[in-house]
């Protein structure tokens, strides 16, 4: 991604993470991602393509905060993914996941719906291999996704929860 195209897609994720898939005028993503109109639709040609454009972005963010440099034990690699992921909801989305919130504003939309699946899978099949979880992927995924969905009604008792579900997880040891 191009410099250029990293700032819009930063400032259009961080303007429907504030605001919401609907409520945002052009005017209003152009001014979040401090560039002309012209530019702006130079680099996303559709509101479609601005919407994709920020939730790449988000993609990639979240998979650095939650995935990079984990410990190597896997048992604290899982304590530390589920600790990430409960800071990423208080900073970053205490209202929800914005993949599933994209889709639920425009739910025929294939391109977002594919990103949703691409996010999760990815998600799910870099927790398993982190926390030597082969094969645990769906499991994991519904603790982290239940997690992101519990997190705006119960907070930290949501990502405590969570913690012990992944514990349960692991084969008992020999």
């Amino acid at each position: 991604m191009s410099d250029m195209m990293s700032k819009i897609a930063a400032g259009l994720e961080r303007a429907f993470a504030s605001r919401g898939f609907a409520e945002p005028s052009v005017e209003d993503l152009r001014d979040a991602a401090d560039v002309s109109l012209r530019t702006l639709y130079k680099y996303t040609p559709s509101r479609a393509e601005m919407v994709l454009a920020a939730l790449e972005n988000r993609h990639q963010r979240y998979l650095a905060r939650v995935f990079d440099d984990l410990p190597k034990e896997p048992g604290e690699a899982l304590d530390t993914i589920l600790t990430r992921i409960g800071n990423w909801m208080a900073t970053e989305a205490s209202h929800g996941c914005l993949f599933h919130a994209a889709v639920a504003a425009e739910p025929g939309s294939q391109p977002l719906r594919a990103l949703l699946e691409r996010h999760k899978a990815e998600v799910a099949a870099r927790a398993a291999a982190a926390t030597d979880l082969h094969g645990a992927d769906t499991a994991l995924l519904v603790i982290i996704e239940g997690l992101t969905q519990a997190w705006p009604l119960r907070g930290e008792a949501a990502l405590d929860a969570a913690k012990r579900l992944g514990v349960a997880l692991r084969p008992p040891d020999n």
